[in-house]
């Protein structure tokens, strides 16, 4: 049974960090490549980062150089540091792995960035 679980979503205030995490368990985890999408209310999910099993990163150009994917494959677990969080930040952070014709999700974590 494959599980991305996610954690590290909160209330911050506009100007500071936080660091999202996704446990991936029932996968061969070094074989996906893993993102990070978000959806804030009444808008779309949108894709914010996404690293490939070979460590390549990619950015939502709303967020490159304040945020940051890494994974650790000794864990199972992806990362997504945010820094100078916005207001227009806040959303529902969801991680994803990916296969060539598969993907999953997990079931999301909030993050509210007051102004």
């Amino acid at each position: 049974q494959v599980q991305l679980i996610e954690s590290g979503g909160g209330l911050v205030q506009a100007g500071n960090s936080l660091t999202l995490g996704c446990a991936v368990s029932g996968l061969t985890f070094t074989t996906y490549a893993m993102g990070w999408f978000r959806q804030a209310p009444g808008k779309e999910r949108e894709g914010v980062a996404t690293i490939t099993n070979a460590g390549r990163t990619n950015y939502a150009d709303s967020v490159k150089g304040r945020f940051t994917v890494s994974r650790d494959n000794a864990k199972n677990t992806v990362y997504l540091q945010m820094n100078r969080l916005k207001p227009e930040d806040t959303a529902v952070y969801y991680c994803r792995a990916q296969f060539p014709r598969e993907s999953y999700w997990g079931q999301g974590t909030q993050l509210t960035v007051s102004s």
